[in-house]
């Protein structure tokens, strides 16, 4: 079975620009092959990796429904829908030289997003078995935990900006991972955006308080807002770039 990663923080503090470097750095590593799930639906995670996805499985959900529901149903015959969605399903998982991608993309309109997490639940499961190691890239707050998307994980990363607020929201992100006994081996925070890479006394009391151990500290960086601007992909910043060096050494210093 896949060692599990998952990544978990609020909105905005860049949990996707340091799950991409994390992949970057367990290919280089080796250790490979790696599964990358994209389980936001507000998916961006190809981008910060530069790869071009095909299929989420938001699509194959809304091409399974009109399928059933079209005069021109495009199954054949003598196909079932099993079968289909099968294939379809197999459309998704965008495949590179040392990992490769599932994303879970959105539904059209209006519903809720229970079929599509059904279907991330369901391939996960499938493919863990296939790679090594597997890093998730959750959306922001709390739901694919609690909704237990994932089968099992070996190591949460939370990540948080410099605010009292991010911190306190990882806090109750940790403490929901034990709440589902989901018993990671290791769980900890890495501070992302950090000026100068220095936290001040606040930050670092409130990390104290919501009991959680610090990995390490990103410091904030105008290339990656550059890169992001220009539309480049993350993971192309240098080598002597500040983040992905600081990125790098937390990665080295995380038992996985």
């Amino acid at each position: 079975m896949a060692h599990v990663i998952a990544v978990a923080g609020k909105g905005g503090v860049g949990k996707t620009t340091l799950c991409g470097l994390l992949i970057q750095y367990l290919c280089e590593k080796g250790k490979t092959p790696v599964l990358a799930v994209d389980a936001d639906a507000n998916s961006n995670l190809n981008e910060v990796l530069g790869v071009e996805v095909e299929m989420t499985l938001g699509e194959v959900r809304e091409q399974i429904e009109n399928a059933a529901n079209s005069a021109k149903n495009p199954i054949p015959a003598s196909m079932s829908k099993a079968d289909y969605a099968e294939i379809m399903l197999n459309r998704c998982l965008v495949e590179e030289d040392d990992y490769d991608m599932l994303v879970m993309g959105r539904t059209q309109g209006k519903g809720c997003y229970c079929y599509v997490n059904g279907l991330l639940q369901a391939q996960v499961q499938r493919l863990t078995p296939n790679y090594k190691y597997m890093v998730v890239d959750n959306e922001a707050g709390m739901e694919h935990i609690s909704r237990g998307i994932l089968p099992k994980v070996d190591t949460v990363i939370l990540v948080s900006d410099c605010s009292r607020r991010g911190v306190q929201a990882v806090g109750r992100i940790a403490a929901l991972v034990r709440e589902c006994g989901l018993n990671p081996n290791t769980i900890g925070l890495i501070v992302n955006r950090a000026p100068g890479g220095v936290l001040n006394e606040g930050t670092r009391e409130e990390i104290q308080k919501q009991g959680l151990t610090l990995f390490g500290v990103v410091p904030q960086d105008q290339d990656v807002y550059e890169f992001d601007c220009d539309g480049r992909p993350t993971i192309e910043l240098p080598a002597d770039s500040p983040v992905k060096m600081a990125a790098r050494k937390i990665f080295d210093s995380i038992d996985m």
